[in-house]
């Protein structure tokens, strides 16, 4: 079976928001209103038994209801001015899916999941390398050095690493350390430096995990697409398979007013760009893939399709 690490990234920035100093008071009581919703809709993945595809309908659906509660009835509509200014510092609506994406490691949607043991899945800071400093320096004093790289999501497994010299055993390296099997990047708005960054990424994370899959979520394109088989990333999923909206439109939703001019617009545009089924599909399906239900490298299965 596999750990699943459930965090609450996006209810702790809520909670805190109440706190906030700087939190007009007509939109304290609104922040107050949204925990509300959040817990409803905490409880309302809690109690789904569906299976398969009919469970990720569901989680999908309450997901796309959920966010637009808050990207559009909490910050695009408030009166002041606050909320949707500090947006990028609050990070309100970009944790949302962080908080989220841990409900696709369920067994229902990865049988695959049954036959692992001592795996973990939350955010993880994974091995990436292994280097060794000067000889002048001693193991123990940080002369090895292991790696490591945040990751939003992963499937780990923890692992030890001792070193010694043969010539003076008491000078030893000793330190634990997640090996990341299947990890995951996600970003709101995805432009060439973020790709570039995350291409650089999966290809040190497969230096030091051969076989392991690196996925790049995002909600909105902002950049010319690249193809990934140019990099060591294995696919990229747009989730609301659009570009977001052009900066001389964002540019008015910094006030109230131009917030309410621009309601309608920008409600047609989030209704129109939902959150994709199709994109969590493809998520799940490679997750499926790197941990299938049946052995498929077993010495008989091999012998018997005749290849690998």
């Amino acid at each position: 079976m596999v750990e699943i690490i459930y965090e609450t990234p996006h209810g702790d920035k809520l909670k805190a928001l109440t706190n906030n100093a700087k939190l007009p008071e007509a939109d304290k009581r609104r922040v107050q209103e949204q925990i509300k919703k959040y817990d409803t809709w905490i409880a309302s993945m809690d109690a789904l038994t569906e299976e398969g595809d009919e469970l990720l309908l569901k989680l999908v659906t309450l997901l796309n209801q959920y966010k637009k509660s808050v990207e559009f009835d909490l910050i695009f509509c408030a009166q002041d001015d606050f909320l949707y200014r500090q947006k990028g510092q609050l990070k309100l609506d970009n944790t949302i899916l962080e908080e989220f994406l841990p409900r696709l490691f369920d067994q229902r949607l990865v049988p695959g999941f049954e036959r692992q043991s001592g795996l973990e899945c939350g955010p993880r800071a994974s091995f990436s390398g292994l280097s060794f400093d000067s000889p002048l320096i001693a193991l123990s004093e940080g002369g090895a050095y292991v790696k490591k790289k945040d990751q939003d999501f992963s499937v780990t497994r923890k692992h030890e690493i001792t070193i010694t010299r043969p010539d003076n055993r008491a000078d030893k390296f000793k330190e634990e350390f997640h090996v990341s099997y299947f990890a995951t990047e996600i970003k709101t708005n995805l432009d060439k430096t973020m790709f570039q960054e995350a291409a650089a990424t999966a290809a040190e994370l497969k230096r030091a995990t051969s076989g392991s899959k690196y996925i790049l979520l995002c909600e909105w394109l902002d950049m010319t697409p690249i193809n990934t088989k140019l990099t060591a990333m294995d696919e990229v999923i747009v989730l609301r398979k659009s570009k977001r909206l052009g900066s001389n439109v964002r540019s008015k939703f910094s006030t109230h007013e131009g917030r309410i001019a621009s309601r309608d617009t920008f409600e047609k545009f989030l209704d129109d760009h939902p959150l994709a089924m199709e994109g969590f599909q493809r998520f799940v399906r490679h997750l499926n893939e790197c941990f299938p239900s049946e052995e498929h490298d077993a010495e008989d299965v091999i012998l018997h399709r005749g290849y690998f």
